[in-house]
């Protein structure tokens, strides 16, 4: 090989892997937490989202991030003024555990009912073990949430006035669910969308060509995620939708404007879904380099 490229590609997987450790380093860094909009505040570490949603009769929370960051969540609900007995409904978006590892501690603290999808359920049930995984053997384990409750695809569940609706988005995971609901905010309400990772990953052999099903699915929640209400996006990693830079521009500003983007779920499916469909040419290929 020659040496100049050698070295370049030497180079470029050095700096791809300080970029992977720096992001997962933030996924425990310490966030102040920040009004979204309306009753709607960010909780998360600064890597990792958690949602929470607020009412006088309840609040509800999205997400608990990796479990040892449970302390640092709990924290945040605090220095915002809420009581952590109040938070009654813990919603989730995908049963990894860098967004579910703490829901078991928080569910606990807390009290709250936990909720997701019928899969979604199922894979908190299993605390990462879950064969159907794409990411299986290589996705960490954390601690197990039970009893989950269902959760059904277009259903709404509530909080005092709060009205969450699940919307199935399976691809990442088979449980992968994102998330819709309205705040409002000086007499302007808007919709929030939580959408979940439209990103294609699976441990080495796995394909997801070899699961027409599988596939349709995936392809389905491009179409769901598009046709989404969707003023203001935010993902379960932030650096994915951009949403720090935009909370940034919008405290620069002193206006939400810099936050509301009623495309932002389009595009955010429309940037995905030839990712997807790249992965899927490439399984192709191998399949016919390796005959299997």
């Amino acid at each position: 090989m020659n040496p100049f490229i050698r070295t370049t590609l030497i180079g470029a997987s050095l700096f791809l892997a300080s970029l992977a450790h720096a992001q997962e380093a933030s996924w425990s860094q310490p966030q102040q937490p920040f009004r979204i909009y309306g009753n709607s505040w960010y909780v998360g570490t600064r890597g990792l989202s958690a949602i929470l949603v607020t009412s006088p009769q309840g609040h509800v929370l999205i997400d608990g991030t990796l479990e040892d960051n449970a302390a640092q969540i709990e924290a945040n609900i605090r220095t915002l003024g809420f009581r952590l007995r109040d938070v009654r409904l813990i919603l989730n978006s995908h049963a990894h555990s860098d967004h579910a590892g703490a829901i078991a501690r928080l569910a606990r603290d807390s009290g709250a009912t936990v909720a997701a999808s019928a899969t979604g359920a199922r894979e908190l049930g299993l605390g990462g073990d879950d064969p159907d995984d794409p990411q299986y053997g290589m996705a960490p384990r954390y601690p197990a949430v039970a009893p989950v409750e269902v959760v059904a695809d277009g259903a709404a569940v509530r909080v005092g006035p709060i009205a969450m609706v699940a919307h199935y988005t399976p691809g990442h995971t088979p449980g992968s669910t994102s998330w819709t609901w309205r705040s409002c905010e000086a007499g302007r309400c808007l919709a929030l969308a939580y959408v979940d990772s439209l990103t294609a990953l699976g441990r080495d052999g796995f394909r997801y060509g070899d699961e027409p099903a599988r596939v349709a699915a995936f392809r389905h929640s491009f179409a769901t995620v598009a046709g989404l209400p969707c003023d203001i996006l935010i993902t379960p990693h932030p650096e994915a939708s951009g949403f720090m830079q935009k909370v940034a521009a919008r405290d620069r500003g002193h206006s939400s404007a810099a936050l509301v983007d009623p495309g932002a779920c389009r595009a955010y499916a429309a940037a995905a879904e030839p990712r997807f469909e790249e992965r899927l040419a490439k399984e192709r290929q191998e399949a016919r380099t390796t005959g299997k």
